[in-house]
């Protein structure tokens, strides 16, 4: 059974990488011009999607791995890799709400794409359930744990897009990308604790605390 201590850092890791707080803009741009029933049910409609997809990744992530007979250091130090070069684009690239708003006003369709897919189920956030949860592989109590935590930050992210145009109101589109070069610096120092971890299990480097 996770501690207290590890079932707050899944939390704080998987609010880093779905971003709530980013995906208010992309919302916005997304839903412009819509009547507020159909802002809801485009609201709705990206969580349950994002939420059925991350799920997926939970159970079948690993079920992957095992197929292809990857050893967990390995997948850990390719995922802290990619992780990494995702915060980077976060902090140095377009931010978040930036890149994104620019495609949403390209392709204004559903809220698969760009609500869901990427700006909530991101390509980091997919990894990401697949390296918290594979450390304990099969391990139904900790999948159920990740699984309720991501759906408590999704309903989190219902909620502010929920009420997208009073907050927007409040942060701006400024602060919104200020928050995620943020959270891009806190997903950052995630990667490269994966990265270590790895290498401690492995020998290269000594056991750490943390």
């Amino acid at each position: 059974m996770l501690s207290p201590a590890q079932i707050l850092q899944e939390f704080i890791t998987l609010w880093v990488v779905i971003d709530p707080i980013g995906t208010l803009p992309v919302f916005i741009a997304v839903t412009a011009g819509m009547s507020a029933h159909q802002r809801r049910a485009v609201a709705v409609r990206a969580v349950i999607v994002s939420f059925v997809v991350l799920a997926l990744f939970i159970v079948l992530g690993q079920v992957v791995l095992d197929a292809l007979g990857l050893a967990l250091p390995a997948f850990q130090i390719a995922g802290g890799i990619v992780l990494f070069l995702f915060a980077l684009t976060m902090i140095f690239g377009h931010s978040k709400p930036e890149e994104e708003i620019a495609e949403a006003e390209r392709v204004r369709q559903t809220s698969v794409f760009p609500v869901a897919i990427p700006s909530i189920a991101s390509p980091g956030a997919m990894l990401t359930v697949v390296i918290l949860t594979d450390n304990d592989r099969f391990a139904i109590a900790h999948q159920a744990v990740t699984t309720a935590l991501m759906a408590l930050v999704l309903a989190v992210t219902l909620g502010i897009m929920l009420a997208a145009s009073p907050l927007l109101r409040v942060i701006g589109t400024t602060g919104a990308a200020v928050i995620s070069r943020v959270m891009g610096m806190l997903l950052a120092a995630v990667a490269v604790d994966a990265v270590l971890r790895a290498f401690v299990s492995i020998g290269v480097l000594p056991s750490f605390s943390g």
